[in-house]
């Protein structure tokens, strides 16, 4: 699985050969494939891989509001000690636009839980009065998210150049500022 992560971060799926991904990890096409019934098998099976890891680094429980965003800049900080994996997912969730690829699903499917997940967190922060209450939840949700994965690209492209925990940390808090500074009306008025 690390073996098939590696060269599917390096080359994308379509680029990334099961011949190249069994002779590295010392196993035939034929072996690779009695794992995995079919290169789409592994894709899926390392991405995953690479969603549980996240998920027993998050606990039982999720935090609630506010919180849950200030967990997003962990999650950011710990994605800059794990190349290999923010590549991975950076590659595929670009390739997956592409006609009939076969992580298209996933990543329709992951984007829809990343903003349910971002979308509960606000839901959450407007009932503890921790943000406005007529928040437009998705769309700020779905913001968060593409500032993330903006910083990831621009990351691999120049790591010396970017802080991805600090640029995420600046955009949220700025978001939260701005959202608990309006007014119901988006006035100002508190």
């Amino acid at each position: 699985m690390r073996i098939a992560m590696e060269t599917f971060a390096a080359r994308g799926y379509n680029n990334a050969s099961l011949a190249e991904i069994a002779d590295r990890a010392g196993l035939t096409q034929a072996g690779v494939l009695h794992y995995f019934r079919s290169k789409a098998l592994l894709l899926t099976s390392v991405l995953e891989l690479r969603d549980q890891t996240d998920i027993e680094q998050l606990g039982p429980d999720r935090p609630r509001g506010l919180a849950f965003l200030r967990h997003l800049v962990d999650t950011v900080r710990r994605n800059a000690e794990r190349e290999g994996i923010v590549r991975l997912y950076t590659v595929l969730s670009a390739e997956s636009v592409t006609d009939d690829h076969p992580a298209q699903e996933y990543f329709r499917a992951r984007y829809d839980g990343l903003r349910s997940m971002v979308a509960d967190a606000l839901s959450e922060a407007c009932e503890l009065g921790e943000v406005r209450a007529d928040l437009d939840v998705e769309t700020v949700a779905s913001a968060v998210i593409a500032v993330m994965d903006g910083l990831q690209v621009q990351w691999l492209l120049a790591p010396d150049s970017v802080d991805m925990a600090a640029a995420t940390e600046r955009v949220i808090s700025a978001l939260l500022a701005d959202l608990a500074a309006r007014g119901p009306s988006g006035d100002g008025d508190g």
